[in-house]
């Protein structure tokens, strides 16, 4: 009995001799019929035999088991599919952590540096220039969106209220009729007195962390800015 040989060898440096065509070829998988046995799945009753009482009325009736409504809706309302996804919690890069100075690439501030305070429940980070040094206020960042330096700050312990409800926006009031015509002329603050308060708050303790180091404070102020021949990819921040 010869012994089983396969089809395909290898030669030097591991490459094989015969392609995955040629080897589908060799094996002539095409010309053999592919015989499936389906499952046996056994019918499910929809209906059952119900006695009718009377001589004309047959005996016996088959009534289906679920009822169907007797009305039905005049437009069709799409179901909404089950969605068994969970959002997970968003990972942090190792190079921020809490103190970390970032390079703002978005948004109103863009170009401008920022101390990290921490990561919100929402994954967004937390930042502030402070408003007192650069003039960047508390904002949410999202991480995608700055350049981690190696320049880190020895922060002390945030207020608590530091939180993503602090920036949550109030609704607008609506309108009835009359009032839609009507000019308001009474302008609201867009700042909330609260904001204010807690970026005090948070400049008081910032603040001095920063100007424990040296040259720091003039370089939260510098903005960021690329010369002819600097390339971001080739620069360690």
């Amino acid at each position: 009995m010869v012994a089983h040989k396969a089809r395909n060898s290898t030669l030097p440096g591991g490459v094989p001799k015969l392609s995955r065509s040629a080897v589908f070829k060799k094996r002539a998988m095409y010309k053999r019929n592919k015989v499936q046995t389906k499952p046996s799945v056994e019918p499910v009753a929809t209906h059952k035999t119900k006695q009718v009482q009377g001589e004309k009325n047959g005996g016996s009736r088959e009534v289906p088991l679920k009822r169907q409504p007797r009305f039905y809706p005049t437009e069709d309302t799409k179901k909404p599919l089950n969605n068994r996804r969970k959002p997970k919690p968003t990972k942090l890069r190792s190079s921020i952590t809490p103190g970390t100075v970032l390079i703002l690439l978005a948004g109103a501030h863009r170009g401008k540096r920022a101390v990290c305070l921490k990561q919100l429940p929402s994954g967004l980070l937390l930042v502030t220039g402070p408003y007192k040094i650069n003039g960047v206020p508390l904002r949410r960042v999202d991480q995608a969106y700055v350049i981690a330096t190696s320049t880190k700050v020895e922060l002390p312990a945030m207020p608590d209220s530091l939180t993503d409800s602090l920036f949550k926006r109030k609704p607008k009031p609506t309108k009835n009729e009359k009032e839609m015509f009507v000019e308001n002329t009474t302008e609201e603050p867009k700042i909330s007195a609260e904001r204010i308060a807690i970026q005090k708050e948070v400049d008081a303790l910032v603040v001095p962390a920063v100007k424990s180091v040296d040259m720091l404070q003039s370089y939260l102020r510098s903005r960021f800015t690329l010369s002819k021949g600097q390339y971001p990819h080739e620069m360690k921040f």
